[in-house]
């Protein structure tokens, strides 16, 4: 509206006569110029002057004569300056021609004063370029032009003469402006040239349409505002009067844009059209790259993310275009949605998509915007290693060979392909794995070494990616033989004799093959006796593979032989073992005496000759001469009786001992190398021997023997050489000898060996005894310190309302104001003191001055209003404690137990000193034939099967209608076996039961065993269930009730009303089995009736069955497991209350302006451990502390996982803490974002526990030292440890980035692929996060990765600032969802607690704890 009002102002200016004769605008200048609407230009350097010479004549020579006009005089002016002449604004009805005349004159000829330009400027729009000029050598006579305008209506134009100096003397003139309201006669005019838009880049095409026919003579041209132009590309013709001309502006830019118009250029002037506009719109390109949204093997899902661009809309199409990164174009997609799936992508390949924006016209694609690069996932293998074959067999090795394969087997570019291989070795069989590298070769193979000969081998290939695994056939070999083992040197047995040895061996352990033959190669060494030739004594023998022993003959008393044993196969013989025996000493062999007659005799002495004895394995070491009394009546049988005499007696004591012999004489060998004559009875001493006179009125035989010791052998040969009659005379040797008289020598020897026996046996006893004393003071030691230990674990438990004071009297006084919060759902209630469907009860009472009993007074139960002050004056207490109330107890039996002593069932019982009272055992039903049969050891209290007792359990299982069997020991704990498997791991019968296990739930604390029993001729099969509880040791306590009480609730919560017994047992049926008996008692009295009475109990089942509760740990943990029942309560919901139950629980009572949820998590925080300095003491230690983030974040020492990785570092420590989940112990690990300097450490942790998952749940901050631990892509080495960049993908919050793991120094351990989620939707402003679903979807996608890649068994690291509140929310809520998955119910509190068990730090937020529940509602209403 502007313009055309503009327009019609400029129209006003002209003026047209009547009949159209006049214009305004034309102009003689015989006037002034200004009454022709002339003006100068504002701009100017130097002005036009206006001269009339016919008035006026110049004497200059170059001004023209008789002439009225407008001029320029150039003298005196610099080159480029300019002045310029506007005509007023003219508007036309049809078209003008405008006619002046110019003349440009120098100082002399030839010069070129300057330059005459004539532009056309329509509208107000810029001057732009002239549309014609005059320039060159002055040529002093006045020259025509016409000017055919063209501009038509609301348009208006104006004329602007400029001349420019060139610095030249002269003058530029203008005259007889005439404006003619017709066509001009020799320049053609233009009609109306139409505008056009064109995207860049492409020609835009202008048509003129001009009056009058092409000439030669004419020049046509598109002119631009801006100063581009166009030459003419053609011409066209319309008709006879008109023709078409188009001009082409090429490649066009954005600056290209603006006004374009056709000029022509003839002989007699110059004709100009309107002006059209040239649009040039730029395609548009997105500004941002598309962004990623899900990835899978084979296709990518994007989001356009196109609204912001740069260019022209409107946008009338968009594609995407993607290409491998390696740079060849695969396709380009039309897409009608904000989102798009690309597919039939190869997998494990990175691509870059683009996205192409389409506008209207030609030309109009935008230039790819900003590409995202992203890579699928990998796919499962197209199908195992095919072609599998064995192509070399050797004894320790095979090489097996399989058909090459590449990328469109593997679907994946990072693969690992393996070698499977199993084999049975010491009795068990083993599996291994091998990486194979050989891949790309065209005929890949692989070896596996170090194999046992003579083995059969089972292999396979197996091809791994991070999305599947691929097996090939199995492949069976048997590797060949090769040589034997040694056989085995402790299986050499040797049976030594004087002359021969019976060897024994067993086959060697590794025969490698079948065993042909043995060879025993043997060779005297050395002998006691000097006088053996030991040159002959060697020689070999073979024995075939069923012979394993042989005697050994013909050999040499008292010599060493050296035995060479070897197994051979059809390879050969295997390596020698080499033993040693030595063969016994045989008696020296004593000369013959034909006549016992001595040489001489008198009444008193008797003369021998002594003859040397023969050595035979040892040489003679001494000889004996021995005198024995004869004694008539009694028989005598000296060879079969006495051979010899071993035992040497004085003379002075035969007679105290009753001996009939005695030493008269021993003589060094050395004496007697000849013959030598030697009088018994001379009264002399021979080697401490006292030569006694004989009696004349006796009878005597002398004896003369040699002896030989070597070896620690002592061999004695000897013989009579003569004989004293009571006459005086020697006789002849008798015939018999007197019986009595030997059988009190014999009598008399075996007293005085009996006497050394009991001698010895006493002082062994002593010994015994004194050595039991030192351990069972040793024992005691251990138990007070482990009873200290466990003590401090127990008060570990309540040490946040113990230890507020720093005495006792503190302690009572803070009771004072805690103890009535005694908190619980459905557990512990006071009568009268409970509201109904309220969290909590309270009722204050006053401090007791006194304990509630002294020593020797009655044990009254106690409320459990007062339950926490009574045990803590018991833990306080100087006097009366817990020790004392448990010593009080009676130890040992105090039933009878015959049964139980019985000889057919003393092997039924486990311990001897924990069997079963005859009055409460449990009686089973006898079977006819079998004495005893009714004998279990088991009362009705306890029952522990072994063994050889499996059918009498569950016999009594089923004769007592048992369906609840509850196990708190382990089948081994510390090596010892501790309990026998008496349940099947399938079906088993025994005898007649019949027990199938159905079904096995495995749970972080215990195990949950189904089983369906069925008996011969009964016809019905019962259900029962175990429950295992794994987390007790032997004689000793749980760290925290919590568990336990978990166990109980849920033992409790499973068995049936209508039940039999419930069969409890540990290891003795005494320690553990109490302790749960007595809690699950205890739990029932408090919430029945209100109180509890622990003492009378515990007494009651002692009186039942020997030493139950058998420690003052065990009954101390009975009171801390009350307690915390009381304070906590059952705190389960089910899942189809949940909703409700939360509502309820977040309601303000308007009185105490308190919630239940506030008050729950406030007995929470009072029930949770306080860590003590000595339960963190290696995260305290000085080289730890620059590896914590906060001093009073820290770690305990009983859950830390410690290091293995060796770095070249000392330390194994790291700020983390093992946790629970609710299937799997240890499942989490919880520790805080790596410092720096831990980087290292937390990597190690990630391959040392066999972490897949790890979970980050705070953002990156330099700042705060929160480096990035991970690579973006390539390999970041941490020592031996290499961390490698596989993918990354993008979904909502959670961004993903696979990453795999090794250990440079350990290649045959493999490698290990984790997987990190960090999380986005939790800012650290924020106490929880911004979605639930979100957090949800995080961990469903951690448990599904969990799942797929190691079968749920690897841990998952979750790690925040300083791994505690929201780390403790991820597992919490982790928990919580398992139990909704398998249990239909919640129990946050549980969940909660049993983590702040291990770090008190965990969901340390009461909006975090709230956060817990309404994710559980979040994954209800998921389905």
């Amino acid at each position: 509206m502007d313009r055309l009002l503009t327009c019609l102002i400029a129209a006003g200016s002209v003026l047209l006569t009547v009949r159209g004769e006049v214009f305004k605008g034309d102009c003689d200048f015989e006037v002034p110029y200004t009454a022709c609407g002339y003006s100068q230009g504002k701009d100017d350097d130097f002005e036009w002057e206006q001269a009339n010479t016919m008035e006026k004549p110049s004497p200059n020579p170059w001004m023209p004569t008789d002439s009225a006009f407008m001029m320029v005089n150039t003298s005196g002016r610099f080159s480029g300056q300019k002045a310029q002449l506007l005509m007023p604004q003219l508007k036309e009805n049809d078209t003008h021609c405008l006619i002046f005349q110019y003349y440009i004159a120098g100082q002399r000829e030839g010069a070129n004063p300057g330059q005459l330009n004539v532009y056309v400027k329509e509208n107000n729009s810029p001057l732009g370029i002239p549309v014609w000029n005059a320039s060159g050598p002055a040529y002093p006579t006045w020259r025509q032009v016409e000017l055919a305008v063209s501009t038509f209506w609301p348009n208006f134009y104006q004329i602007v003469f400029e001349a420019v100096s060139t610095g030249q003397r002269g003058l530029l003139a203008i005259k007889d402006v005439t404006l003619q309201g017709h066509q001009c006669m020799s320049t053609p005019h233009f009609l109306h040239i139409k505008g056009v838009e064109v995207n860049a880049r492409q020609t835009a095409t202008f048509q003129c349409t001009v009056n009058g026919r092409p000439q030669d003579s004419h020049n046509l041209w598109l002119q631009g505002i801006g100063g581009r132009q166009a030459p003419m590309r053609e011409t066209r013709p319309v008709n006879s009067r008109r023709y078409i001309a188009t001009f082409d502006v090429e490649n066009t830019t954005k600056g290209d844009s603006g006004r374009y118009r056709c000029i022509v250029h003839s002989d007699k002037g110059v004709g100009v059209s309107s002006y059209a506009d040239l649009t040039v719109k730029q395609p548009p390109v997105p500004i941002a790259p598309p962004q990623l949204t899900a990835v899978g093997a084979t296709y990518l899902w994007i989001q356009l993310n196109a609204n912001s661009i740069n260019g022209d809309g409107p946008i009338v199409e968009r594609e995407v275009e993607y290409r491998t990164v390696a740079g060849s174009l695969i396709d380009n997609q039309p897409v009608d949605k904000t989102t798009h799936k690309i597919g039939h992508l190869d997998p494990d390949t990175e691509y870059e998509i683009s996205v192409l924006l389409t506008r209207p016209l030609d030309g109009g694609t935008g230039a790819p915007g900003p590409p995202l690069r992203a890579k699928t996932k990998c796919a499962d293998p197209m199908h195992g290693p095919r072609r599998l074959e064995v192509v070399d067999i050797k004894s320790k090795q095979i090489t097996v060979r399989w058909e090459p394969f590449g990328y469109n087997v593997t679907r994946c570019h990072s693969y690992n392909l393996t070698v499977q291989y199993r084999y049975r070795a010491g009795g068990k069989e083993e599996t291994r794995e091998e990486v194979c590298y050989d891949t790309l070769s065209v005929a890949p193979q692989h070896t596996i070494r170090n194999l046992s000969p003579y083995t059969n081998v089972s292999v396979k290939l197996v091809l791994r990616n991070p999305e599947g695994i691929k097996q090939s056939t199995n492949v069976g070999v048997l590797t060949d033989e090769d040589v034997p083992g040694a056989v085995p040197l402790e299986s050499i047995q040797g049976s030594t004799y004087e002359e021969k040895i019976a060897l024994r061996w067993r086959e060697p352990v590794q025969t490698y093959g079948i065993i042909k033959q043995y060879e025993i190669s043997y060779k005297a060494l050395s002998s006691f006796d000097t006088e053996f030739d030991l040159t002959n004594q060697s020689g070999k023998v073979f024995k075939f593979s069923n012979e394993t022993s042989h005697m050994f003959v013909g050999l040499y008393p008292g010599s060493t032989y050296s035995f060479t044993i070897r197994a051979s196969t059809v390879k050969g013989f295997g390596p020698p073992v080499i033993t040693q025996f030595t063969t016994k000493i045989s008696a020296p062999l004593m000369p013959g005496y034909d006549q016992e007659t001595p040489l001489n005799q008198t009444d008193s002495t008797v003369t021998v000759l002594l003859k040397p004895a023969q050595s035979r394995g040892a040489p003679v070491s001494k000889y004996q001469v021995v005198v024995e009394e004869e004694r008539p009546r009694r028989a005598r049988r000296v060879a079969e009786i006495l051979r010899c005499y071993p035992v040497p007696i004085h003379f002075q004591n035969a007679t105290v001992l009753n001996s009939q012999y005695y030493f008269t004489a021993e003589l060094p060998m050395g004496d007697i190398k000849t013959p030598l004559p030697f009088c018994i009875g001379d009264n002399r001493t021979y080697n401490g021997y006292w030569n006694a006179p004989l009696l004349p009125h006796k009878s005597y035989s002398i004896y003369y023997q040699a002896v030989s010791t070597a070896n620690g052998e002592t061999k004695i040969d000897c013989v009579r050489v003569a004989t004293k009659g009571r006459t005086g005379t020697a006789t002849r040797k008798p015939d018999a000898v007197e019986p009595e008289k030997q059988t009190d020598h014999t009598v008399k020897i075996a007293g005085v060996i009996a006497g050394v026996l009991l001698f010895v046996i006493i002082f062994l006893g002593v010994v015994l005894v004194m050595k039991k004393r030192k351990l069972a003071k040793k024992r005691k030691e251990t138990m007070s310190s482990t009873r200290q230990e466990m003590t401090v674990m127990v008060n570990s438990m309540d040490k946040s309302y113990t230890e507020q004071g720093t005495n006792c009297d503190e302690a009572i006084s803070f009771m004072d104001t805690h103890s009535h919060t005694l908190n619980g759902r459905s557990e512990c209630p006071t009568p009268g003191l409970v509201q109904s469907h309220s969290h909590s009860y309270k009722k204050k009472r006053e401090v007791a001055d006194v304990p509630p009993y002294q020593t020797g007074q009655l044990h009254p139960a106690i409320r459990v209003a007062d339950l926490l002050q009574h045990i803590t004056q018991m833990k306080c207490a100087e006097g009366y404690g817990f020790k004392e109330e448990y010593e009080s107890f009676f130890e040992g039996q105090s039933a009878p137990w015959d049964s139980a002593k019985k000889d057919e069932n003393r092997m039924k019982n486990r311990y001897g000193n924990i069997i079963a009272y005859d009055h409460s055992r449990v009686r089973l039903q006898a079977i006819e034939g079998e004495q005893s049969s009714d004998y279990i050891n088991a009362n009705y209290v306890d029952v522990r099967p072994m063994q050889e007792t499996v059918y009498d359990f569950w016999r009594m299982v089923w004769h007592e209608n048992t369906a609840t069997i509850v196990m708190v020991t382990n089948l081994v704990e510390v090596g010892r076996v501790k309990c026998c498997k008496y349940w099947p791991d399938d079906t088993e019968i025994y005898r007649d039961m019949k027990v199938t296990l159905i079904e096995t739930q495995l749970l972080s604390e215990y195990v949950i065993r189904t089983f369906a029993v069925e008996k011969r001729g009964a016809h019905e099969i019962r259900e029962i269930r175990q429950f295992h509880f794994t987390g007790w040791p032997d004689h000793g306590v749980p760290y925290h009730a919590t568990g336990l009480l978990g166990f109980v609730r849920r033992v409790k919560s499973k068995t049936p009303a209508n039940a039999g017994p419930m069969v409890v047992h540990c290891s003795a049926g005494a320690g553990r089995t109490g302790c749960f008996i007595v809690i699950d008692i205890m739990l029932d009295m408090a919430e029945r009736e209100g109180v509890v009475d622990i003492y009378n109990c515990v007494r009651e089942l002692r009186s039942r069955r020997v030493n139950m509760v058998q420690t003052e740990e065990q009954y101390v943990f009975i009171h801390d497991a009350i307690l915390e029942a009381c304070l906590c309560g059952d705190t389960t919901i089910p899942a189809n209350q949940l909703r409700s139950v939360y509502y309820d629980m977040n309601r303000l009572d308007p009185q105490t302006n308190s919630s239940q949820i506030k008050e729950e998590f406030r007995t929470l925080n009072m029930v949770t451990p306080t860590l003590r300095v000595e339960d963190c003491s290696i995260a305290l230690l000085p080289r730890n502390h620059e590896k914590n983030r906060c001093m009073d974040v820290l770690p305990p020492d009983r859950c830390l996982p410690f290091l293995i990785t060796i770095d070249g570092e000392s330390s194994n420590y790291i700020n983390a803490a093992l946790m629970d989940s609710y299937k799997q112990p240890s499942a989490f690990i919880v520790t805080q974002h790596p410092l720096p300097n831990t980087v290292k450490d937390f990597w190690r942790l990630v391959l040392d526990y066999h972490c897949t998952s790890i979970v980050m749940l705070n953002d990156v901050d330099p700042a705060q030292l929160c480096p990035q631990y991970w690579p973006e892509n390539g390999v970041h080495r941490h020592g031996p440890i290499q961390v490698e960049f596989v993918s990354a993908d993008l979904e909502e919050d959670i961004i993903s980035r696979i990453f795999r793991v090794y250990n440079a120094a350990r290649p045959q351990d493999g490698y290990r692929m984790v997987q990190q989620f960090q999380f986005l939707g939790w800012p650290m402003y924020r106490d929880t996060p911004v979605s639930k679903r979100s957090f949800l979807k995080l961990i469903r996608q951690v448990d599904k990765w969990q799942e797929e890649y190691d079968g749920g068994e690897g841990r998952t690291v979750v790690h925040c600032l300083n791994g505690g509140g929201r780390s403790g929310t991820f597992c919490a809520i982790s928990i919580v969802c398992e139990m909704l998955r398998h249990q239909r119910s919640v129990d946050v509190f549980h969940a909660v607690k049993t983590l702040r068990n291990n770090k008190p730090n965990m969901v340390d937020l009461l909006d975090q704890y709230k956060f817990c529940y309404e994710v559980a509602l979040e994954y209800l209403n998921s389905g």
